[in-house]
This record gives C-alpha cells, sequence and structure tokens, in this order.
C-alpha cells in the first residue's frame, strides 16, 4: 500500500520560491507567484532575483515584529492570509533558538518559517487484544485548515512561550479531554520533519511525536469545539485512511512514526526466515520501503 503523505511531506520545489531572509540567515520560503502581495512594503521588505529579505535597517526583534505585523495585517486585510489565530509565533530555524521576530500564527505559510508542532498517538491496548487500536480524531468542519479530515487524538501548534511538553498537555485537554496527570504519562516518540508546498504557500515544520496508552474505559472528549468526533479503530482501519488520504498528512505520519517503533518493537528478535526478502518480519504492519521513506524525515530539511 502507498501512503500519500510520505510524497507529501517532502513535494517542494526550490526554483517555485526564494528565501526569506532576515539578518542575513535564511528563515524561511516565499512563493514567487506571492511576490507581488509585497508590492508597496519596498521600505520593508526588498525583492531581487535571489531572495526576499527583511530591511537590514530592522536590527532589533521588536523593529522586526512591527515591520512585519504591517505587511501581515495588510496581507490579511487584503485576503491572502487568511485562518486568522491571534497567536504568536517566533521566527526561528530551530526550536531553543532566540526568535529573530515575531509573526501572527497565520502568516508562517505565507512566508514559509519554521513552525514546530506536537501530536500525540492515542493508543488502546486491551489486555485480551492481539493488536491495539488508535483513537482517531475528525477536525470540525470550521478549522481554518484541513476541515473535516481525520487526525490524531491530539495535535496542535506550539505558540511562543509554550514549551513542547506544556502545548502537549494543553491540547491534550482540549482537543480530547485528557486531563494533565494521564498527559504525563505520554512517551515521546520520534520527530519528523515535514517541508511541502501548500495552498497557503509553504508548510516547514517539525512534529514532536507523542505515544499514550490511554486506557480502555478513556473516551474522548473535546472542550474547544475544533474536534467534531472521535472514533476508535483498528490498525488496518486507520492504514486505509491514511492509504486513502483522508488523514491530514501531519497526522498520518505521526500515526506511521507510532506504527514503525511499535512494530519494530513487537518483532524484535525475528529470524530472517520468517518472512521474505523485502517483506516485513511477521507481525510488523508497515513494509521496509515505508519505513525507510519515514527515517528519511528524522533529517532536518534546513
Amino acid at each position: 500500500m502507498g501512503f500519500p503523505c510520505l510524497g507529501a511531506a517532502r513535494r517542494f520545489e526550490p526554483g517555485r520560491h526564494l528565501p526569506f531572509v532576515i539578518d542575513n540567515r535564511q528563515v524561511g520560503w516565499v512563493r514567487r507567484d506571492d511576490l507581488h502581495w509585497l508590492a508597496g512594503f519596498e521600505h520593508v521588505i526588498g525583492v531581487d532575483a535571489d531572495r526576499v529579505e527583511l530591511s537590514p535597517s530592522l536590527d532589533t526583534v521588536a523593529a522586526r515584529s512591527d515591520a512585519l505585523r504591517d505587511v501581515i495585517g495588510a496581507l490579511a486585510a487584503n485576503g491572502r492570509i487568511t485562518g486568522w489565530r491571534d497567536e504568536t509565533y517566533g521566527v526561528r530555524n530551530r526550536f531553543d533558538d532566540p526568535p529573530l521576530a515575531f509573526i501572527e500564527r497565520a502568516a508562517s505559510r505565507f512566508f514559509g518559517t519554521q513552525t514546530f508542532a506536537a501530536h500525540l498517538n492515542g493508543i488502546v491496548q486491551a489486555p485480551d487484544a492481539d493488536e491495539p487500536k488508535m483513537w482517531i480524531a475528525r477536525r470540525s468542519l470550521s478549522k481554518a485548515a484541513d476541515p473535516g479530515m481525520l487526525d490524531n487524538l491530539v495535535g496542535g501548534g506550539i505558540g511562543w512561550g509554550y514549551s513542547v511538553e506544556e502545548t502537549l498537555y494543553k491540547e491534550c485537554w482540549e482537543e480530547s479531554g485528557i486531563p494533565e496527570p494521564l498527559a504525563r504519562q505520554a512517551v515521546h516518540g520520534g520527530t519528523l520533519y515535514v517541508l511541502q508546498e501548500i495552498e497557503e504557500g509553504t508548510q516547514a515544520e517539525q512534529l514532536f511525536i507523542f505515544d499514550l496508552d490511554v486506557g480502555v474505559d478513556f473516551e474522548p472528549r473535546n472542550q474547544d469545539g475544533e474536534v467534531a468526533d472521535h472514533r476508535l479503530a483498528a490498525i488496518d482501519e486507520v492504514l486505509g485512511w491514511i492509504g486513502e488520504g483522508l488523514m491530514t498528512v501531519d497526522a498520518s505520519l505521526a500515526a506511521l512514526d507510532w506504527m514503525s517503533r511499535e512494530g519494530a518493537r513487537r518483532t524484535h528478535g525475528a529470524t530472517a526466515g520468517q518472512s521474505r526478502v523485502g517483506e516485513p518480519p511477521a507481525g510488523a504492519w508497515l513494509d521496509v520501503a515505508t519505513r525507510e521513506a519515514l527515517q528519511a524525515l528524522t533529517q532536518p530539511t534546513s
């Protein structure tokens, strides 16, 4: 079975974009087709043949943030930036880097800046069941991004001032009603990097993936109106949804990441004679090509 999310996670053509530069550092990508939206802001953002650059005269975080706020406000007023969140993102290439500027979350795709998100695979392993199941959410139709699509039990962008764990615990409660004592039992699994061209611009995102066995008695209850419903599904059913492209790219990758790690754990010690050459060991959910594609996504995109 092929999984479209694996190709989408690296569906990006640099030639269709220009690097976005602040303080002589590339911090994002602006699509060439979007350059005309920046007309009238030449005093703030310069555009030449090989880069889009925030004016070097803006040499403090506050000055850069104020200037970008004006540009982003105009882009939103003109309908180019939608889904306003009133959430602040820091512009930086690595999570622990000091920010070069602050921007509204909704503008991060237009400028292709690095963003960060926490995702949680909600697992249920019944004592009498051979295989676990996964809780899958369906996004509200009112969501600005990917409305109505299937999603992980928990997933959310990490705003400025929040740690990865703080974001996870907050989103656990808001999206699925997971109390913090249970959320704190989540285990950090993998970290994947996405770089894809999307309708809004460029998604350059680092996914922090966590796993949590929520127990057989847990039933998700959304608290913030951003989830339409939840469903408890068998692994094969989830794989089918991922293969059909019914889950978001991020959620698909997070789920496959857990399946890869858990499948490897379950088949640890299997001998080569238990499977044909090129096939996964008995009990593994993913084939070799899928696991290798996931491994490639563990490498940063810049």
